[in-house]
């Protein structure tokens, strides 16, 4: 192997790793510790927009959530309003399924959404039925939140297709 390969492959191995996502357990030791079966009960507001991959302000929004749980099941009701004035509702069931884990379905979210809690942070991943105009479609959705204090959470969404980045979903959660 010549010196110019070994470079090529060390450089490429580098910029590969440089695209690595971080991991939930990043965040273990980050306080306050997050759990969601708390958290998520009872109601919060909630405030977000969607933007295009140009950073584009698309839409805003506010969801009024229900949330309650009975033993290792939690029920999430979500009521949106968007700026247009469209509605939406969304009711996600979420199982506890090991001790930072869950696992969560809703009407339009195909398959099961997966989730891991370290610290204070929170990832889900699923994959969202998304309609747009007369079409439906299928998009992967990747889910950060962060518990910032007792009351308030913060929540980014990476949304893509085929690997390719469609825009970006921000929320803050006020728990009443």
């Amino acid at each position: 192997m010549n010196l110019r390969t070994l470079f090529a492959a060390g450089a490429m191995a580098f910029a590969l790793a440089g695209c690595a996502a971080p991991t939930v357990e990043r965040y273990a030791a980050e306080q306050p510790a997050l759990d969601i079966t708390r958290y998520f009960n009872g109601t919060l507001d909630a405030h977000g927009m969607f933007q295009d991959r140009s950073g584009a302000v698309i839409k805003r929004f506010t969801v009024v959530m229900r949330c309650s749980w009975q033993g290792d099941t939690g029920i999430l009701d979500e009521d949106f309003t968007y700026s247009d004035g469209t509605r939406q509702k969304r009711i996600w069931t979420i199982r506890k399924t090991g001790a930072n884990t869950f696992s969560a379905s809703a009407p339009d979210v195909i398959g099961t959404a997966n989730g891991v809690v370290a610290g204070n942070a929170l990832r889900w991943n699923y994959v969202l039925a998304q309609p747009v105009g007369d079409k439906v479609y299928n998009v992967d959705m990747e889910d950060w939140m962060f518990l910032i204090d007792d009351k308030v959470m913060l929540n980014r969404t990476a949304m893509s297709k085929f690997g390719v980045g469609l825009g970006t979903v921000t929320l803050s959660f006020i728990k009443r």
